[in-house]
């Protein structure tokens, strides 16, 4: 299957926000080092992809809250059906068909971002100098725009040049062996950084999930994605890591918004109520635990100094007489005697 229109929309994405930023007067050359119309557009093609799939990430989120929910049946499957794996497996993709919980919801916004990825990934090792001319001028590019692109920079490092590249490589470009490896290192480990925290910042506003495959996944996610970027790096061109570091911090922004305005399920809470709502003598054997729950009778030592005035209290009242009652005379005997002959 043919990729060309892959390559030819992040092509024309960018040659529309490198002309914007050239109309805004923004230099085609060098500053500090840096063609920053370029840069801007790799910067800009994240904005117009992350805008594009905003919805995508709001059903990302609304689906982790589904599952979220959900993990109280969850386990209650798995108490049921422990032992039989497969019986699991259906009952639980039922329950995620009844209630519209997607499980592959979670990655659906990576798995989008990765034909732009892999087509931003071919448009930036397709900038080689040495190339014909013919080819110069596929996906839309003008031999002035392609011989442009060729020779921006990011530091003094070619933003096609890469932490492997040879030195045959780099000397058709002009750059610095030195330049682009101390760059392209410090990107990768950004790169890594920024992939990690992404990832944490969503599990620790969401939680660890209860079902062993999805925590699975998001172990994965945690840490085996940016380990393997250590590797992978090396092999991106630096267009490439400036590209992921952008989305990860847009990403990281993107994820602070959305989960205030839609917060995470608080589980303890509704575990703590389902606590409150037992017989108050559940808790001990001799049905003599206190009426009012340890967590609030406050502090360490509440549960002790808790049941103490209970009893006492109780029993005064009790034996106390009724207000507008007679005294009792505890002598009955003696009673008769004092009364009147007659």
């Amino acid at each position: 299957m043919s990729l060309d229109w892959i390559y030819n929309a992040i092509s024309w994405i960018l040659l529309r926000w490198h002309a914007l930023w050239d109309a805004i007067g923004i230099p085609d050359g060098r500053v500090l080092g840096t063609n920053w119309a370029w840069i801007l557009a790799i910067i800009f093609l994240v904005v117009t992809l992350r805008i594009i799939l905003f919805p995508v990430f709001v059903k990302q989120i609304k689906s982790q809250r589904a599952i979220q929910a959900l993990q109280p049946k969850v386990k209650a499957l798995q108490e049921k059906h422990k032992g039989d794996r497969e019986t699991l497996q259906k009952e639980m993709m039922e329950l995620y068909r009844t209630e519209k919980a997607n499980p592959l919801m979670g990655c659906l916004p990576m798995f989008l971002q990765i034909p732009v990825f892999f087509g931003l990934f071919h448009v930036l090792q397709h900038l080689d100098p040495s190339i014909s001319e013919k080819y110069k001028l596929l996906y839309g590019w003008s031999l002035e725009q392609f011989d442009s692109a060729a020779n921006a920079h990011l530091f003094n490092a070619p933003i096609s040049a890469k932490f492997g590249s040879t030195a045959t490589e780099l000397a058709a470009v002009g750059a610095d062996a030195m330049t682009v490896k101390v760059l392209a290192g410090v990107l990768v480990l950004i790169m890594m950084a920024t992939t990690f925290l992404t990832s944490r910042q969503m599990i620790l506003k969401t939680g660890w999930a209860e079902d062993p495959q999805q925590k699975m996944i998001q172990r994965l996610m945690l840490y085996g994605i940016p380990f393997s970027l250590l590797i992978s790096g090396s092999l991106f061109p630096i267009g490439v890591v400036i590209y992921w570091v952008t989305n990860n911090l847009f990403t990281l922004a993107q994820q602070q918004w959305v989960l205030r305005k839609f917060p995470p399920i608080q589980m303890n809470k509704g575990a703590a109520a389902t606590s409150s709502a037992r017989p108050a003598g559940s808790g001990s054997r001799n049905g003599a635990a206190s009426p009012v729950q340890p967590a609030r009778t406050g502090g360490l030592f509440g549960r002790k100094s808790a049941p103490e005035p209970v009893s006492p209290v109780a029993e005064t009242k009790a034996l106390a007489p009724k207000p507008g009652a007679k005294p009792v005379n505890p002598k009955k005997g003696t009673r008769p005697a004092n009364k009147p002959k007659g």
